[in-house]
């Protein structure tokens, strides 16, 4: 395992006064059975009650294994435990103390549970033999109870009463989170039963062998129909979701063998080229016209690959998309229970269906990738598909958030990774981030490969914006865990002044552990998507306000460098390449026109209160 030189200094040779245990404990078994699963870092918040995984944590740094990063508050430890998953495809790993660190996990492991995200939970509980005396931070079914709490958003969910219960418990617990569909896994462990020698008779699963696991199968009598639907169909539709980061160069070869076109949902959008010729769109929260357009031109088939159809994704629950033209292709029987309309529902892994597509539908003359695309045609070509192509050329003050999101898709690095907070950033991010490449058939930041040469995983995704649960502040832990994960490619966190208040903490992480990301926050005075939702519905103007604040004077004063934009000059004057190579974060406080109403009218009609 690659040594990680940005946390060497909290990994030095262990002082004289700590004492090595003479035996592994149970934490160390915990922490060897992480090292097997290739995870690298453990993100959490220290406690009396977690104190021997950190123990175990400090002895795994010293030697090259998995190491702890603290974060500034648990909730964010979870959503940077979300964010190396994303990227990496590996189980991400967060832990806490008892009581009030258990429960400050909760809206991080709820987001990551909506969105599928595979998350091993670690909490800490009091000793067993103080169960029910009310004990400091007791949160067992004696205390407040988080075993309940955690229950809703798990897919596996235990407590470990004895030491020789962790080896099977935490096993199912790893391939609960991993199988599909995907999500965290809870144990709590009392500090107890973590200080626990392991028996030399103490049997221990093959946790390396949970790396090897098949695929899920595939329903092929269901592929070859869908086949034999793609034969004779005039215009199929490809809607691309965020289960299909595996298939993306597959799917792009399907797309030009059925002369087909392919529109994305808003979290599927990071899988592709927005510039692709036969790109329409993202179809759902933030999307483009184009696209809903498509799907209501009624072509003859719809195939969704992906994508569980919940509201931002499913335009509300359109009867565009659900119907009886649509073919549903996902390895989860619980997406696609969510498509009783569909004519057609095909089982099993994603990149497995797309490659016996691509053999059943191949002919003598192969398709090729399209031909290169200028990058003033592929410009002209997005810029044709947003709604306000004025505001992405204003270069008036304050920064028209649309202009603001052209430039940093244009300005930035191929290779760069963007996150997009809940609220107004997301929206914005969806409709107009489009970042530059040349190859109209490849993503940004792709290799040179042909099509289907290119490996490719499921978190291989320059967007990230996270649906359904969609707290605020995700994506500024998000960012640290995707940056952590990844060293080849710079972060840039797409926050609200909002969203930083409540979890701009999270920047002293990067600052400390020498991350390249960039935080831009769109600074309007305001909850956004609470003001321009009551101005849309009509509604009373209450509760929108923040406080006039200098974000870039907060990040100074965490030593961290800060600029103030009020212009598009001072957009257009920013050096992002180097912005984006310096050791540590950088923060932008962009003054937005706070009066450009975000794409939001989906959301409107969902809630009822569009006018």
């Amino acid at each position: 395992m690659e040594t990680n030189t940005a946390l060497a200094p909290f990994y030095a040779e262990a002082p004289a006064l700590v004492r090595e245990p003479a035996a592994r404990d149970v934490a160390d078994l915990l922490v060897e059975a992480l090292e097997a699963l290739g995870v690298e870092y453990v993100f959490g918040v220290p406690g009396g009650a977690i104190e021997p995984l950190y123990n175990a944590l400090a002895r795994s740094g010293r030697r090259g294994g998995p190491r702890a990063v603290v974060a500034r508050n648990e909730q964010g430890a979870a959503y940077m435990a979300d964010g190396y998953a994303r990227e990496t495809g590996k189980i991400g790993v967060c832990i806490a103390t008892s009581g009030p660190g258990a429960t400050n996990l909760i809206t991080g492991v709820a987001c990551a549970y909506d969105n599928n995200v595979p998350m091993l939970v670690i909490t800490g509980q009091p000793p067993i033999k103080n169960f029910g005396k009310g004990a400091l931070q007791e949160s067992s079914c004696t205390g407040i109870n988080t075993m309940a709490m955690f229950r809703p958003c798990t897919r596996y969910n235990s407590l470990v009463s004895h030491a020789e219960q962790l080896p099977t418990k935490l096993f199912n617990a790893l391939m609960q989170a991993q199988r599909a569909p995907s999500g965290p896994s809870h144990l709590s462990i009392p500090v107890d039963i973590m200080r626990a020698p392991v028996s030399s008779d103490m049997e221990t699963p093959d946790f390396a062998g949970l790396l090897r696991r098949a695929p899920a199968l595939v329903d092929l009598p269901a592929v070859r129909e869908l086949a034999r639907l793609l034969f004779s169909a005039r215009s199929p539709v490809w809607l691309i979701g965020d289960g299909c980061g595996e298939a993306a160069n597959e799917l792009m070869q399907l797309v030009q063998r059925t002369d087909g076109t392919f529109i994305t949902t808003p979290d599927g959008k990071g899988f592709v080229n927005p510039r692709h010729p036969r790109f329409r769109g993202v179809f759902g929260f933030g999307g483009h016209d184009s696209a809903a357009e498509l799907l209501s031109s009624e072509p003859d088939l719809v195939i969704a690959l992906g994508t569980g159809f919940g509201e931002f994704n499913s335009g509300g629950w359109s009867t565009a998309l659900l119907n009886s033209r649509l073919v549903h292709v996902d390895d989860s029987d619980e997406n696609l229970m969510r498509s009783p309309m569909a004519r057609l529902h095909v089982r099993g892994h994603i990149k497995s269906v797309c490659e016996q597509l691509v053999s059943l539908l191949a002919s003598p003359k192969d398709a090729a990738l399209l031909p290169f695309l200028h990058p003033q045609a592929g410009r002209q070509a997005y810029e044709a598909m947003v709604d306000n192509v004025q505001a992405v050329r204003s270069d008036s003050a304050p920064v028209k958030p649309q202009r603001l999101l052209a430039t940093l898709g244009e300005r930035c690095p191929p290779q760069t990774r963007f996150v997009a907070d809940a609220g107004n950033s997301a929206a914005w991010a969806v409709h107009y981030l489009a970042p530059n490449e040349q190859r109209s058939g490849r993503a940004p930041g792709g290799s040179d490969r042909p099509a289907g040469k290119e490996r490719r995983m499921r978190n291989s995704s320059w967007l990230r914006v996270t649906m359904d649960f969609a707290p605020m502040g995700w994506a500024i832990g998000s960012a640290v865990g995707i940056a952590m994960a990844n060293r080849r490619c710079p972060v840039v966190c797409l926050t609200g002044d909002g969203s930083y208040l409540m979890n701009g903490q999270e920047i002293t992480v990067a600052a400390e552990l020498g991350l390249p990301v960039l935080y831009v926050v769109l600074n309007d005075g305001a909850l956004g998507m609470v003001k321009h939702g009551q101005r849309l519905a009509g509604a009373e103007p209450i509760g929108f306000e923040l406080p006039k604040v200098d974000f870039a004077m907060m990040a100074a004063a965490m030593g961290i460098p800060g600029h103030v934009i009020r212009s598009s000059q001072d957009l257009d004057a920013l050096d992002f390449n180097a912005l984006l190579s310096r050791r540590g974060p950088t923060l932008l406080d962009v003054r937005i026109d706070g009066e450009e109403v975000p794409p939001m009218n989906l959301r409107m009609k969902t809630l009822g209160t569009a006018r």
